[in-house]
């Protein structure tokens, strides 16, 4: 099977699949973290090329709620504006299934509700992060193991956070894919 891997500069999906017997790509405008075949391009360039299976990663920063104290600014911008318009024609691509994630954020609000939310404990992570899945012709995930969920940190501030997300403050490191959720989507989509 042809799988797209769009947005995704971690490679983790991508190598899950490939581990799987599929002729898969990673796409993304930077270059990937881990060699293999990946196309550094603008995904929106590829989505016409004969693709079986797309797994979509787009950019949450104007979409997740975690950035709510500072959607009015990007709503005045456009950026949130933008964002939502990549998201369709993601969604709309002529591929015959699509897997599109996010975190929570404002594609439920704007385009419609996601068809499931996983989490990272239900696929062998021990950690918490909501994952919203919008789906195209693939069944929901099946959990395939189920563990604690990780260590909590409680800020000065009394806010509550999983304990991974607070120790690694870097985007890339959190937008990352859990090895447990890329190995399920390759082994039960592919």
């Amino acid at each position: 099977m042809r799988v797209l891997i769009a947005c995704e500069q971690s490679g983790v999906v991508r190598t899950a699949f490939e581990k799987m017997g599929h002729d898969a790509w990673s796409c993304d405008i930077i270059e990937s973290d881990i060699l293999g075949q990946h196309i550094i391009q603008d995904v929106r360039e590829v989505i016409y090329q004969g693709w079986d299976l797309m797994i979509a990663h787009p950019p949450c920063t104007h979409l997740a709620c975690s950035g709510a104290a500072h959607f009015k600014k990007k709503i005045k911008e456009g950026k949130q504006q933008a964002s939502l318009d990549f998201i369709r024609i993601i969604m709309n691509a002529p591929i015959g299934k699509i897997c599109l994630e996010n975190p929570v954020g404002v594609i439920s609000s704007f385009i419609r509700k996601p068809d499931q939310i996983i989490q990272p404990w239900q696929f062998g992570d021990e950690a918490q992060k909501s994952t919203c899945l919008w789906l195209k012709n693939l069944p929901k995930l099946k959990h395939t193991n189920i563990v604690g969920k990780g260590e909590f940190y409680v800020s000065p501030s009394g806010k509550k956070m999983p304990k991974w997300f607070s120790d690694n403050k870097s985007s890339k490191i959190r937008s990352k894919t859990f090895q447990g959720i890329a190995n399920a989507f390759a082994k039960q989509w592919g």
